[in-house]
């Protein structure tokens, strides 16, 4: 058994913490300052497109949460189905892409953003115009290749600090 003097654990513990304590600090000012995230992220929102929407349902039939609802008519004239209503429910999905995965028009698309906190639960149910891409809605490069592409490469951490020596 070997002994060891009282205070030797205490003194290597401070001297991690003073050799820390003059690097310069690795965290973001979160509101002022951003990071870019992945290209590929799967946000918390949906991006519906109304064009190439033909209401299969498909979306909806695979959701494991029952996330999505879609309200769809038949226009005999076109031989086709209209959507009449879709709805997602934000606070029910998971994420987890399913969805956009089995979609065989390439109507739906993961969103880019991930700030989507609500105060009240209503407030987290999208519809029909809610669902459309603008530019504060930007669609994710998730199962999408030639989106990601065009969006910001991923900034990291690391890379901001090299930048600032």
């Amino acid at each position: 058994m070997k002994f060891e003097r009282y205070g030797i654990g205490i003194a290597k513990g401070l001297r991690v913490t003073i050799r820390h304590l003059f690097r310069h600090p690795v965290t973001v000012q979160y509101p002022e300052q951003r990071l870019n995230i992945s290209r590929r992220t799967r946000g918390n929102e949906l991006i519906w497109d109304k064009v190439k929407c033909t209401g299969c349902a498909t979306c909806a039939k695979s959701c494991p949460q029952g996330a999505i609802q879609i309200v769809t008519s038949t226009s005999m004239e076109e031989n086709k189905y209209e959507v009449e209503q879709i709805e997602v429910d934000t606070g029910y999905c998971i994420s987890c892409g399913l969805c956009v995965e089995a979609c065989p028009f390439e109507a739906l698309y993961m969103g880019y953003a991930y700030e989507r906190a609500k105060y009240r639960r209503g407030e987290v149910v999208q519809a029909n115009e809610q669902l459309l891409p603008s530019p504060q809605r930007q669609r994710s490069g998730y199962m999408y290749p030639k989106i990601a592409d065009e969006l910001p490469r991923q900034t990291l951490l690391i890379e901001r600090i090299t930048e600032e020596k």
